[in-house]
């Protein structure tokens, strides 16, 4: 992986971009805005996927492979942290002296001047940012936006709009979310992750308060999460605090949530300045009426009345890839969720309870990163053992990092107490198999990582179909 320099100046003018790996959901978002724009567009990756043919419908030069050659007349050339250093078409650009800059620094090229709401947390920062849009837009509002995943209802992951209001997913995982002149920053959670690039749960949380007291408006944060009440506590005490209005099911939250039901559809009440307002979901889960709780903190805290934003909030579908309901077979319901760490496949896990009925939960575990899976192996083996029925276990995508002996899906596998409720399966078509043997009629089936197991979604219908009692 590349370590971006995220001291680089800024240049004043792009008159041309070429995008490395320009077929993932953040890059692709920021390339749209870059046609938006005005800007010529090429982009290569490693494989096709949809992405890539939008993309060329709006006549960007795409590339399947990676080759000097695609660079082309680029002046300025766009990067993900995934990139291994010797990609040639990164090493030709070096060599050349043409400007390199990271994903978020392309979006921060992007934002400039403009007021912003970057929404970071180790989780739910695709939907909390969906959510914002969604309600902006139902309020009358045009806001520009990059997103993560794309915003169901709409169909894009970006966009640009009439309005000078930018909404952005601020990623965290390489400190790049610290680039952007924030207005209003969302905190979802400060849930400890990505050691591997911060070292200890010590240096993520300061990454978050640095992140928070450059808000020049103010930070809603969660008032749940113990890694953002420390993050809370540390800036009330900096000497020069931003505004602070914080959300959650905690009594002295400022948008408390409450009378929350998860049987079905979401319904919900929240408390804000002392009155009392009622929300509902079409999206399962207590994850998303906490995700809700805080789009409306920022869309308050913005002056817009809080009825209006919880019925413009009752649009909202939901983004690609969070619970997203892929086909059926069989009688099996397959869904795919981004859920990559323990706490985010709880929360996917315990959404589906709400909704599979009498049938069973089968999750299939795509572990990612290996320094994830070394860490946390025990802690994914225990949220699958306590809320799904059966696990099927597949490897590692190991994404940008080398290889670590011994680290395998198996870890994951063998921390199970009860061995009869999972699976490792390495093998993609021994794991659609294994599923297909133990799904039955009323069964849900979740895929569950932000590697790239969307893929093996379609196996796992067409085996189920073909396994057909």
């Amino acid at each position: 992986m590349i370590t971006p320099d995220l001291s680089l100046v800024l240049p004043e003018t792009i008159r041309a971009a070429h995008f490395i790996g320009i077929g993932g959901s953040g890059m692709s978002a920021i390339a749209h805005m870059f046609l938006d724009a005005g800007i010529e567009v090429s982009g290569s990756d490693k494989s096709e996927n949809p992405y890539l043919d939008r993309l060329r419908e709006r006549g960007a030069t795409i590339t399947v492979g990676h080759d000097a050659a695609n660079v082309g007349d680029a002046d300025t050339v766009i990067f993900t942290t995934a990139l291994w250093a010797d990609n040639p078409e990164y090493t030709f650009a070096i060599d050349h002296g043409l400007t390199v800059l990271h994903r978020s620094q392309a979006l921060a090229w992007l934002v400039r001047g403009r007021p912003l709401i970057s929404v970071a947390g180790a989780h739910g920062k695709t939907t909390s940012t969906g959510m914002i849009v969604t309600a902006l837009r139902g309020l009358g509002a045009d806001p520009n936006f990059v997103n993560g995943g794309v915003i169901s209802s709409l169909g894009v992951s970006s966009s640009a709009g009439s309005d000078d209001l930018f909404v952005i997913e601020a990623d965290e995982s390489d400190g790049s979310f610290l680039l952007y002149d924030t207005s209003i920053a969302l905190i979802t959670n400060v849930d400890a992750d990505h050691l591997d690039q911060y070292g200890s749960q010590d240096a993520f949380e300061r990454a978050f308060v640095t992140f928070a007291e450059r808000a020049r408006d103010f930070v809603a944060i969660s008032a749940d999460d113990p890694g953002a009440k420390r993050v809370t506590q540390a800036l009330r005490e900096a000497p020069a605090a931003p505004r602070i209005l914080t959300f959650g099911e905690a009594a002295d939250a400022d948008v408390r949530l409450h009378s929350v039901e998860t049987d079905g559809p979401v319904n919900f009440a929240i408390t804000w300045q002392g009155s009392d307002y009622a929300g509902a979901l079409t999206v399962p889960g207590l994850h998303n009426a906490v995700n809700a709780a805080g789009a409306v903190t920022v869309l308050v805290g913005l002056g817009h009345e809080p009825q209006a934003v919880l019925d413009a909030l009752g649009d909202f579908g939901g983004t690609k890839r969070r619970f997203e309901l892929k086909g059926v077979a069989r009688g099996v319901r397959v869904y795919d969720d981004y859920a990559h760490n323990p706490t985010e496949a709880a929360a996917a896990v315990s959404a589906a309870r709400t909704v599979v009925g009498s049938g069973r939960i089968i999750a299939v575990h795509q572990p990612h990163l290996y320094s994830r899976t070394k860490l946390m192996s025990g802690e994914f083996a225990k949220v699958y053992e306590s809320l799904a029925d059966y696990t099927v276990v597949l490897d590692v995508d190991g994404a940008r990092e080398d290889p670590v002996p011994g680290v395998t899906g198996a870890l994951v596998a063998e921390q199970f107490s009860d061995p009869s409720r999972v699976a490792y399966r390495p093998d993609w078509n021994e794991a659609a198999q294994e599923v297909a043997r133990v799904a039955r009629e009323g069964d849900l089936v979740m895929t569950l990582s932000c590697g790239d197991v969307y893929k093996i979604v379609p196996q796992l219908l067409d085996t189920l179909e073909s396994t057909a009692s």
